[in-house]
């Protein structure tokens, strides 16, 4: 089972961006659809973007039009890129492997701060 690990995380500014990345173990060329997932404290884990192979992309509505995901099936490593950051933005967020995630990273904080 491929290894997930995010990096990318720490302390943003409203309206600024931030960059994340999840470096897999293994390949995950075979691995169709990869997503990101955040959970702010107090709240359940949310569904924040997806991609799959076939280039078909999935937003929340509440990150969509400022948010860019990529899957680089080449190097194995899942990226994320949000703009215009918004306090609601600060949570832990998790890469997960899967349409119905079957492997998690361990998660990197995003704090935004107002």
């Amino acid at each position: 089972q491929v290894q997930l690990q995010e990096s990318g995380g720490g302390l943003m500014q409203t309206g600024g961006s931030l960059r994340l990345s999840c470096a897999a173990s293994g390949s995950i060329f075979s691995i169709n659809t990869m997503g990101w997932y955040r959970q702010a404290p107090g709240k359940e884990r949310e569904f924040v973007a997806s991609i799959t192979n076939g280039g078909r992309l999935l937003f929340a509505d509440s990150v969509r039009g400022r948010t860019i995901i990529s899957k680089d099936n080449k190097n194995n490593i899942l990226r994320l890129e949000m703009h215009d950051l918004r306090p609601e933005d600060s949570a832990v967020y998790y890469c997960a492997a899967g349409e119905q995630p079957f492997s998690w990273g361990q998660g990197t904080q995003v704090t935004v701060s107002s």
